[in-house]
């Protein structure tokens, strides 16, 4: 400010003595205005100039340097638009980093304006609702989703709740259901969000299947039972009568008591940590066992008896035998048992099974359980692991299963990091493949 004092008087005075020098002393007047307004022209064009790089500058560096009391001007613009440029930068980067947050979501997000047209979706919304990010940009959201339900819920303004919807890559094979709601925001926008619910509604589905079956399942013999015991008490029986019931009602107690059992057992399996790799237990003893139960099974089993079946159980090769599993010794033989008890129970008279053990190549154990008996359709084969599934229910009564037993060993396989899989041709046999893995093999 003092700079520029001293060049407005500095001005004046130049004036003074330029015309009184060169005109006369009693135009020493007119110099002092003549000064004054040739600093003043070259104030007001340094002015401009200062308007010019104000308008042409992109940022703060952009700005030109000067000297006095404009430079001090220009140096404090500088500083203000460089640290509202750092603002914008540092406001754009946190708006990137959101958006990108967002797009990486599980959950679809749309973001809909007063008038219901698609402002923005990140790419899970598009997956799911089957829209582009790009091309459906302002257009309106009902004429791209045209469920009958989600229109309802559209037009009926209630959005205290969710709808459940097909999902746009849903199919017969593979359903997708997703549920939507929106959230009123803003003046008028809405927020639409998407979550994929197929395995919620899966798992309340097995839920309720698992429930009406496990009462299915004990209601059938305690009615029995109960008639049986009525029976006992109301009539009057001879010796061979009374026997008959009585056997009769321990083999539904006994149906009972293995379903607990298994329920018990898969309860176990799905609520413990994964057994301990310092366990330790040999195929062959393994082995030895299941063929020991199974015998006993067709020695046992009134309707196994006199079947004339061929039972055997070997090993890849002679060096396999001599295997070991790091695992829970229970679980491997339940698991195990499971697979070979079934291939007895339903391979027909004169049939084999056929149990073999393979160290495969990359260090993983194979256990294949193989029978000739039915088959199964492959309809049912995605199905069998599941609780109380069965092909036919009234075959699965009569050899005595409780429905778990597939799902027990798909759980033990699981926590010993393997598989199980099933391949199977009808009216050939079935093959049960429950495969270990790697980390818990231990060659000998």
């Amino acid at each position: 400010m003092l700079f520029r004092f001293a060049t407005f008087f500095i001005a004046g005075f130049a004036g003074l003595l330029i015309v009184a020098g060169l005109i006369s002393r009693e135009y020493a007047a007119w110099g002092i205005i003549f000064g004054v307004v040739v600093w003043l022209l070259w104030d007001v064009w340094r002015a401009r100039i200062f308007d010019s790089a104000l308008r042409a500058a992109q940022g703060g560096d952009a700005l030109p340097s000067y000297t006095g009391w404009w430079g001090n001007m220009l140096d404090r613009v500088r500083r203000m638009l460089r640290s509202k440029n750092e603002e914008v930068a540092a406001s754009e980067r946190r708006m990137t980093e959101f958006l990108s947050a967002i797009q990486a979501s599980p959950t679809g997000v749309v973001l809909l304006d007063a008038a219901q047209r698609i402002e923005w979706c990140n790419q899970t919304a598009a997956h799911q609702l089957g829209l582009d990010v790009q091309r459906d940009v302002l257009q309106h959201i009902g004429n791209l989703v045209r469920q009958p339900d989600f229109a309802n819920y559209l037009s009926a303004g209630n959005y205290d709740h969710e709808v459940v919807l097909a999902a746009a890559t849903s199919n017969a094979q593979r359903p997708i259901k997703i549920s939507v709601q929106l959230h009123p925001y803003g003046e008028g926008r809405r927020l639409m969000l998407t979550r994929d619910v197929t395995a919620l509604q899966l798992a309340e589905a097995q839920r309720r299947d698992f429930v009406a079956n496990v009462s299915h399942e004990i209601r059938t013999p305690l009615t029995v039972l109960s008639g049986f015991i009525e029976t006992l008490q109301n009539l009057p029986l001879d010796e061979a009568q009374r026997n008959r019931y009585l056997g009769l009602m321990a083999q539904q107690s006994q149906r009972m008591q293995a379903l607990v059992s298994d329920l018990l057992t898969l309860s176990r399996l799905e609520g413990s940590p994964v057994p301990n790799a310092t366990d330790k237990v040999t195929v062959k003893s393994l082995l030895d066992q299941c063929e020991q139960d199974a015998r006993a099974l067709m020695h046992m089993e009134p309707k196994l008896q006199n079947h004339a079946l061929r039972l055997h159980f070997g090993y890849a090769q002679e060096s396999d035998e001599a295997s070991v599993i790091l695992g829970a010794q229970t679980e491997l033989l339940s698991a195990a048992g499971n697979l070979v008890n079934n291939a007895v129970r339903y391979t027909p008279a004169g049939g084999k099974v056929d149990v073999q053990w393979t160290l495969l190549q990359d260090g993983r154990g194979e256990l294949r359980v193989m029978d000739t008996g039915p088959g199964i359709a492959p309809e049912h084969l995605p199905r069998l692991t599941e609780r109380f599934y069965r092909v036919d229910r009234s075959r699965s009564r009569e050899t005595g299963g409780t429905g778990l037993g597939l799902a027990i060993t798909k759980h033990v396989a699981q926590r010993h990091g393997g598989e199980l899989r099933i391949e199977s041709v009808v009216g050939q046999g079935s093959t049960f493949i429950l495969t270990i893995g790697a980390n818990r093999i231990q060659p000998q």
